[in-house]
């Protein structure tokens, strides 16, 4: 990407994300964007009857507001990988929510199902699109030992706002119709403002005020007041300052809107073509299983309770395989329990295409649900363990691109071969083996190429040409920071030296006041210091 500045909404490698404190308020937020950016495009078919009715269109016609609002969440995955990458995530997610809403109150407003496409389906879901992907850049920023553990709480959102906006959203139509409830409903995607308002980027900066501060503040408690105070603080500014000046002069590499060299990268590679082949057959059964048990004599009542069964078990599911993930003897292998959930899944398909009673169908509710919620739970968690923070913004956005490729594909294909072939059995049994082979792929894949690899030994890195890369002048300005820090801790003056002492460091200045001004002989590492009214002065330094 190309940026380390902290104010932009990139985390500098020299920071080490928190793993708690103001984290936990930044994963509430993020809670409730995937919340809302999941449930939301499912919860507004509580509509889809009256808006039937007021604009005299089928079922087909106004579902596609649903898929616009998912095609444009996965879709625009670049573009708010771009807008992150030059606005940073706060003003991104600011932006974001007030899309969102806008467009749900300018629903309210509609003529025919045409506008409505513009409004809730395009506006809507590009509005959501903007605060989802920053929201999870964000959260891997503040979380790095706990982070399973915090993408499984965030995925939780999902389910739980699944569950409360549909009933809201059947109240609303009741209370205030279609119209008010879209404007409500509008009102609501507000909160995206402020969940995007408190995603404060990780101060990279503040440590090198503060200790700016603390020299002066010493050197002038230390030193008498006049000429010398004001020329040591000057002298240890003046030596920050020479090497962040020499850093500043050498060429840096120029700002990359969209990071395609993740593509370099094998594991990533493997897991967006692993991601691809799973999307094409992970949505299909929760779409079709309401009208399969109507099918199969199921009444419409009994029939709905069985995505109700889905999201209770998922919101479970998501936190507690974020737990598992989390473990010290599971870290390293997470991609590998990832292949196992999307097998699970799959077998789940499989062994349920032949469910022919409401008591089969929960069954197979229950074991959807568990490995539904572990796939929502570690998706995201692999591919940041795959690429990194520092890349993450640009590799999420091309996934999502890939995925709504994939969702535009799967679903669609699936409801023609239901209507060709008037048979669920063979959806479930087609869907079920796609997300298998995706697990086998990604498992064998991940074993063969990536461990292999692994063990071959890896040339030495050179410093790129331009100064090196945006980490490593990060990790030499944390260094800078911790040498300069302990040298200032403590400053004594006399008539003709200063002494700087540190836990690991002694500097002794000596000032020469002879008046031919030839400098004293200085040990390995000296480097000149002006004094007061002397070119000839030294900084030794002896190691312990």
């Amino acid at each position: 990407m190309g940026r380390s500045d902290p104010e932009e909404g990139q985390l500098p490698a020299s920071v080490k994300p928190p793993d708690g404190g103001w984290g936990w308020i930044v994963l509430l937020g993020c809670f409730v964007i995937t919340g809302f950016s999941y449930a939301f495009p499912k919860a507004v078919s509580v509509y889809f009857k009256e808006l039937m009715h007021d604009f005299h269109v089928g079922y087909s016609d106004t579902a596609w507001i649903s898929s616009i609002m998912l095609a444009m969440l996965y879709g625009t995955g670049p573009v708010s990988s771009i807008m992150v990458n030059q606005f940073g995530c706060r003003p991104v997610m600011l932006v974001g929510g007030l899309l969102a809403s806008s467009g749900m109150i300018l629903a309210s407003f509609t003529t025919n199902i045409i506008e409505l496409y513009l409004t809730a389906g395009m506006l809507t879901g590009l509005g959501m699109a903007l605060n989802f992907q920053p929201s999870l850049i964000m959260l891997g920023t503040y979380f790095d030992k706990r982070r399973p553990l915090a993408n499984g709480l965030a995925a939780a959102g999902s389910p739980v706002f699944l569950s409360a906006l549909s009933p809201l959203g059947q109240v609303l139509l009741e209370k205030f119709g279609w119209r008010g409830g879209f404007l409500i409903m509008g009102g609501l995607l507000l909160n995206c403002c402020t969940c995007g308002a408190v995603m404060r980027p990780l101060e990279a900066g503040m440590k090198r005020k503060m200790e700016r501060v603390q020299d002066k503040y010493e050197a002038k408690e230390m030193l008498p007041i006049g000429e010398r105070a004001e020329e040591a603080i000057s002298t240890i500014e003046g030596a920050k300052k020479s090497k962040k000046t020499k850093k500043q002069q050498q060429p840096r590499k120029g700002k990359k809107l969209l990071d395609f060299s993740i593509f370099s990268n094998r594991g990533f590679v493997i897991y967006s073509i692993a991601k691809f082949i799973m999307v094409l057959g992970l949505f299909v059964p929760p779409i079709l299983l309401v009208n399969y048990a109507k099918d199969i004599g199921v009444p419409d009542t009994e029939a709905a309770f069985l995505l109700s069964i889905i999201g209770f078990i998922d919101i479970f599911a998501r936190p507690s395989c974020g737990m598992l993930a989390g473990m010290k003897w599971m870290r390293p292998h997470v991609a590998y329990l990832f292949s196992f959930a999307m097998l699970f899944n799959g077998l789940t398909d499989i062994c349920s295409a032949r469910a022919n009673t409401y008591t089969t169908l929960v069954i197979f509710c229950i074991f959807f649900g568990i490995s539904y919620g572990m796939v929502g739970a570690l998706q995201f968690e692999v591919l940041m363990a795959i690429v990194g923070s520092q890349k993450f913004s640009s590799a999420i956005g091309l996934v999502l691109l890939i995925e709504a490729i994939a969702v535009l594909i799967g679903p669609p294909s699936a409801g023609r071969l239901v209507d060709a072939f008037k048979n669920y059995a063979i959806i479930f049994y087609l869907a079920g083996s796609e997300v298998v082979l995706s697990s086998l792929f990604l498992a064998m894949a991940t074993y063969c190429c990536l461990n292999q690899g692994k063990k071959t030994p890896q040339p030495e890195k050179t410093p790129s040409v331009g100064g090196g890369s945006d980490t490593e002048e990060a990790e030499s300005d944390a260094q800078e920071v911790e040498d300069h820090a302990g040298d200032n801790h403590h400053l004594s003056h006399s008539t003709n030296t200063a002494v700087v002492t540190d836990s690991d460091a002694v500097n002794h200045v000596a000032e020469d006041h002879s008046a031919d001004g030839v400098e004293q002989p200085a040990d390995e590492g000296a480097v000149p210091v002006p004094g007061e009214c002397n070119s000839g002065q030294t900084v030794e330094r002896e190691r312990f």
